[in-house]
C-alpha cells in the first residue's frame, strides 16, 4: 500500500473533521461511529488512529470546527439567520450548541468536549451581546437570556413535528430579542453557510 504524502494526510484530517462535524450535528455525538464517518469521508477506518487519539479527540476537534464555521455574518444578522427555518431543517450545517447541547451535558464533568462547549457558549454569547442593546440595563443578564432563547427555540422547533408550530416558536423568539423579519430569514442563513 502506497504512503500518503503529508500534504494528502493533512487533506484527509481536515475532510474527516468536516464531515464529523456534520454528521455529529446530524446524528448525535452517539448516533455516528468512527466506521461511519471515515467512509462518509471516503477513507477506511484503519486510517482514523493515525491522524486521531481517539474519537473524543476528533469530537472536539470537530465541535470546534462547527463553531469556526458556523460564525460567518455579522452580529446584526445572527439573530435572523439563527432563528430560521433553514436553520432549523440543516442541523448538520447550524450552530453545534443548538444540535449538541443534549449529548454534551450527558458528558463526564472531566470531558474535553465539556471544556469546548463552553468556550462556545462563551463565543456565542459575545456575539449575541454584540447583537444586544448597548443601552440595555444588566447587560450580561439581557446577554444570556437572549442566547438561551436562541439556542432553546432551535432546539424546540428542531423537535415538533408541526412546521406551523416550528415558525410560531421561531417568530416568538425573534421578538423577544429583536430580531429580523422571516421573509429575510432563508436568504441571509444561506447566504451565511452556503
Amino acid at each position: 500500500m502506497p504512503r500518503v504524502s503529508q500534504e494528502q494526510a493533512k487533506l484527509n484530517r481536515q475532510r474527516v473533521v468536516e464531515v464529523a462535524a456534520t454528521l455529529f450535528r446530524e446524528r448525535g455525538l452517539h448516533g455516528v461511529g468512527v466506521a461511519d464517518i471515515m467512509g462518509a469521508a471516503g477513507l477506511t477506518h484503519g486510517g482514523f488512529y493515525g491522524q486521531f487519539a481517539n474519537k473524543d479527540a476528533l469530537v472536539a476537534e470537530a465541535f470546534d470546527t462547527a463553531l469556526v464555521n458556523n460564525r460567518r455574518g455579522s452580529a446584526e444578522t445572527l439573530v435572523t439567520k439563527y432563528l430560521s427555518l433553514a436553520h432549523v431543517r440543516a442541523p448538520g450545517i447550524g450552530c453545534p450548541i443548538a444540535a449538541l447541547a443534549n449529548d454534551v451535558a450527558r458528558e463526564a464533568p472531566d470531558s474535553p468536549i465539556r471544556s469546548r462547549f463552553t468556550h462556545g457558549v462563551r463565543g456565542l454569547a459575545a456575539l449575541v451581546a454584540d447583537a444586544v442593546s448597548k443601552r440595555a440595563k444588566r447587560k450580561q443578564e439581557r446577554v444570556l437570556s437572549s442566547l438561551s432563547t436562541l439556542v432553546g427555540a432551535v432546539v424546540l422547533a428542531r423537535a415538533v413535528d408541526d412546521e406551523d408550530l416550528a415558525e410560531q416558536i421561531l417568530a416568538a423568539a425573534r421578538a423577544s430579542i429583536g430580531g429580523g423579519t422571516p421573509e429575510a430569514e432563508s436568504l441571509a442563513y444561506t447566504a451565511t453557510v452556503g
